[in-house]
């Protein structure tokens, strides 16, 4: 019986626990944990985190590449009803610093493939190897998990925004419970299943979505420490896999290395392969299925609202080729126009909406939490609409977001450390259509009075304040910006202007 007074996340964790305890639950690295070895393992990290000072609403990050450490973390933070920030292992030291101060983080389990970023941006005092963690600590006699509301904080998410500054989104035990019983309904999955995750956890597709879902339902996940789309074939074909979460990206990786090395894989016992995080283009998807014979199905949520739409396993109905699929189980949709009244069927429309795991806030910034709503409802910042069958489309986007293969990259944030260049005065970033990432940012630049520089310095240089996947791809050199009405610079024209110069180079 669960018991209803602690966090339902860890709460599930232990139900599962206790009807499938030998069943394996995680193999990483050639180490298979059963469900009961996966549990004692989060209980030992929850001793480790209150030896650490972690209590009932304290803040606790996990930061380095994929492990199982990370997820022990996740469900020990939920013991404790304490809060998980997990930290991106691509951020730079600044990023990682803003990360860990804006949070209230009161410690950081860090890892060797981060140690040098992790020694620069985390005090001494807070900063702890994650390996510390496999220390078996003895019961010290506060073992009754916290008593934890459903509305309580569990997760700080950090997702860029449109600020420059990245948005720190929380999220609560119930939402994360809920969610996770929502895609496992949706997707079919439960014991039986073996869930391959390769997604960083340091974003929550690959902590929550991948990981817990599975986990929560029963599956059996095998983690992998990064992705490759070598590994990640072969991983398919090792385990049986039986269903598989990423971005487009990684798809397209995947499909180019096939081809490249003419290596076939029969992939015909995988149940479902799910894109997210960015549009899955038609060619990708053809080529996809003709090569492995399989399709991949779209699926669509944010880190503020999640699920939203995807493909239903036990729907017969084939998914409308440009569709995102049905409202997931627990969301609701509202499509208005700008003055808010509601759109009819077929007609484009902002998507409102809200999920079975939807924000409680956007952390120190009440101002951006009441922009984003609209009532209960999310304001998605996407365009689309629904036809007569209950499938929904997307036909543009609102928000000036670059989405790089499944990764938020804020225009300001690049814009800022082109400009912090002593040649730039003043820059503007777009997003442009790339074959293998779906979106990457490109820079236009106007120099100061005199002054000059390389688009390869420039790089260089933005490189040393950006992860990589934000350094833009180009850096085109104007005089002037076109600007719209309102003073502002006219990206649309920019856009046009890049269209322009890659038609006359033969780019497109």
């Amino acid at each position: 019986m669960i018991d209803r007074s602690i966090s339902p996340v860890y709460a599930a964790l232990q139900d599962i626990a206790a009807r499938n305890s030998g069943k394996a639950a995680m193999t990483f690295e050639g180490r298979t944990l059963d469900f009961a070895a996966f549990l004692s393992k989060v209980d030992n990290t929850a001793r480790h985190f209150r030896r650490a000072g972690i209590g009932r609403g304290d803040a606790v990050a996990m930061y380095g590449r994929n492990a199982p450490e990370t997820m022990f973390g996740y469900y020990a933070a939920a013991r404790l009803g304490a809060v998980l920030v997990p930290v991106n292992a691509a951020l730079t030291a600044g990023e990682v610093a803003y990360t860990v101060e804006h949070s209230g983080a009161k410690a950081v389990f860090y890892d060797d493939t981060v140690a040098e970023t992790a020694h620069a941006a985390v005090p001494a005092e807070a900063r702890l190897h994650i390996d510390t963690l496999a220390a078996p600590l003895l019961q010290d006699g506060s073992e009754d998990a916290a008593v934890v509301a459903v509305d309580d904080d569990f997760l700080i998410i950090y997702t860029s925004g449109t600020t420059g500054l990245p948005k720190a989104v929380v999220l609560t035990h119930g939402g994360q419970a809920d969610a996770a019983r929502s895609l496992a309904g949706m997707w079919g999955i439960g014991p039986s299943d073996t869930v391959l995750v390769a997604l960083p956890l340091g974003f929550l597709y690959g902590l929550s979505t991948g990981c817990a879902v599975a986990l929560q339902a029963g599956a059996h996940v095998a983690l992998l420490p990064r992705f490759h789309p070598r590994d990640v074939l072969e991983g398919f074909v090792r385990w049986r896999a039986d269903v598989f979460q990423g971005v487009p990206t990684m798809f397209s990786m995947m499909l180019e290395y096939s081809e490249q090395q003419g290596a076939r894989f029969d992939l015909s016992f995988m149940r479902a392969l799910i894109s997210a995080g960015a549009p899955l283009g038609r060619d990708l998807r053809e080529r996809f299925t003709e090569r492995f014979g399989k399709r991949i199905d779209n699926y669509y949520a944010m880190t503020e609202v999640t699920p939203i739409f995807g493909a239903f396993h036990d729907d017969p109905r084939p998914v409308p080729e440009a569709a995102i699929g049905r409202a997931a189980p627990m969301a609701e949709v509202s499509i208005v126009r700008p003055d808010g009244s509601p759109c009819a069927d077929g007609e484009a429309g902002e998507f409102l909406v809200r999920g079975a795991s939807i924000l409680k806030c956007y952390y120190k910034d009440p101002e951006q939490t009441s922009k984003a709503m609209c009532g209960d409802f999310f304001r998605s910042g996407d365009l689309g609409y629904r036809d007569a069958d209950g499938f929904y489309y997307i036909s543009g986007r609102i928000k000036d977001i670059i989405i790089r293969g499944g990764a938020n990259i804020s225009p300001p944030e690049v814009e800022a450390a082109m400009t912090s260049h002593p040649a730039v005065q003043e820059a503007a970033v777009i997003g442009v259509a790339d074959r293998i990432h779906g979106e990457v940012p490109v820079a236009f630049v106007i120099f100061r009075p005199g002054r000059s520089a390389s688009p390869e310095e420039l790089s260089a240089h933005a490189a040393g304040a950006l992860a990589a996947f934000k350094v833009p791809q180009a850096i085109l050199v104007e005089t002037v910006f076109p600007l719209g009405k309102t003073g502002k610079v006219d990206k649309s024209a920019l856009r046009q202007r890049w269209q322009d110069r890659q038609a006359a180079s033969g780019g497109v």
